[in-house]
Order: C-alpha cells, then structure tokens, then sequence
C-alpha cells in the first residue's frame, strides 16, 4: 500500500510541476505591447478570414478527382476528420475535463493579457483551433502527398496556434494535446478511407514533374499556398487600418 501511495504521490507532484510549467510558459508567449500585434492577431485568428484557404482545397479536391462519387468521399473523409477533431472537443471533452482557459483560471487569470475583452468560453482543454487546422494539414499530407502544400498547411496550423496562446485562450498543453489528436484522427480516418477505396481508387505512382505521386497536379497544388500567402498578407495590411 505504501508503495502505491508513493507512486500516486510523486505523479501528483510531477504533473503539479508540469501545469506550473505549463503557465509560465503561457505567460511568456501571451500578449505584447504593440496594439497592431493585437490586432493582426484577431484577425488571423477568426475563422472567416481562412474560408479563402478553405475554398482553394475544396477545389484542388473537385480539380483532381474528375468521378463525382471520388468527390463525395474525399469530402465526407474532411467532415469526418474535421468533426471528430474539433467537433467532438466543443461538444464533449471541455466540459468533461473542465480545465480552464487561461483567461478564466483562478490562478493567473489576472496576469493574463487579454486582448479587446476576447476571453471566449471558460473551459480551454483541449484546443479545438489546433485539433481542427492540424487535422486538414495532415489529411492533406496524406491525400495529396505535396511537401509545399504540406508545409504551407502545417504552418498554417501552428500560427492559430500562436494565436490562441497569444490571446491567452490556451495553455501550450491544451495547444500540444490538440495537435496528438487532431493528427492522430486524421491519419486513422485516412487509413479507413484508403481501405475501403483502394479498389475503386488504387494508388497512383505518376512519374511526372506536373503531379504528385497521387495524382495531383502540382500547379492546382500551389493555388492554396498561393492563397494562404494571399490571406497573410492581406491580414498584415488590413491590421494597419481597423
């Protein structure tokens, strides 16, 4: 009995020390003084500002699967993917956990820079933000298999995750916890989709400059990174003004 106790009491204290690690962390990278940063930060984080990026990958989909039914199961995959990663965090797993968001925490609520009185809903674990954006990122990975695609979508990911930390919504861990799972999710989700349309879809091995090995082209890969890079952009300018 004596050794459990223990055992139960030095995983009490290393998993005090890594929440106390873990808010101190989110102290350093939260908030600045420059009020254009802040802005920029809004922006990037509201979701409206990626539906561009949204709509580039809904047509490199429809671009490069010409069979209707090929078309429906790349977007039922999506939903799946995106519903289960963030989706069942909203609805689910914050309440469940009911760990605090950092601008609501008892602790350091106080120390939290909050930007524009955005303090969102209370509960913070896990980040649906980082589930959501780092499940397309690898989805993509896996289905189109473009490493510029792949590093645009991965960056992509973790500047809304930059942008939860900064405007004191998430601690690093709720951050890191979305990004397992929202990776994890993605992959199995492919996994099943790869097995149940192989034979209808087998893998394509194209070996050709203009598309990727399955079966992409590689300008209607680019668009999104063009996009992206578009949206940056324009946010950059646009903080300037409002």
């Amino acid at each position: 009995m004596m050794m459990w106790a223990d055992i139960l009491l030095v995983a009490d204290g290393f998993l005090q020390t890594l929440e106390s690690a873990d808010k101190q962390l989110l102290l350093a990278v939260n908030g600045s003084d420059s009020l254009y940063l802040d802005r920029l930060v809004l922006i990037l984080t509201h979701g409206a500002t990626w539906i561009p990026l949204y709509l580039s990958l809904f047509y490199l989909v429809l671009n490069n699967n010409p069979i209707v039914r090929k078309v429906l199961n790349v977007l039922v995959t999506v939903g799946i993917v995106y519903l289960l990663a963030g989706g069942l965090d909203d609805a689910i797993v914050k309440d469940l956990v009911a760990r605090w968001r950092p601008s609501h925490d008892p602790e350091i609520g106080m120390k939290v820079d909050i930007v524009d009185g955005y303090r969102s809903y209370k509960y913070g674990f896990f980040s649906a933000h980082a589930a959501n954006t780092f499940s397309v990122a690898i989805l993509f990975y896996w289905l189109v298999r473009s490493r510029l695609l792949s590093v645009t979508l991965i960056f992509w990911s973790f500047l809304n995750c930059w942008t939860r930390m900064y405007l004191g919504l998430h601690f690093p861990g709720d951050i890191l916890a979305g990004l397992i799972w929202g990776g994890t999710v993605a992959s199995l989700v492919y996994y099943f989709y790869y097995r149940l349309t192989r034979k209808s879809n087998p893998a394509k091995r194209l070996v050709s400059s203009k598309y990727t090995v399955t079966g992409y082209m590689r300008s209607d890969c680019d668009l999104p990174v063009e996009v992206f890079v578009f949206t940056l952009l324009f946010a950059l300018i646009l903080a300037c003004f409002i």
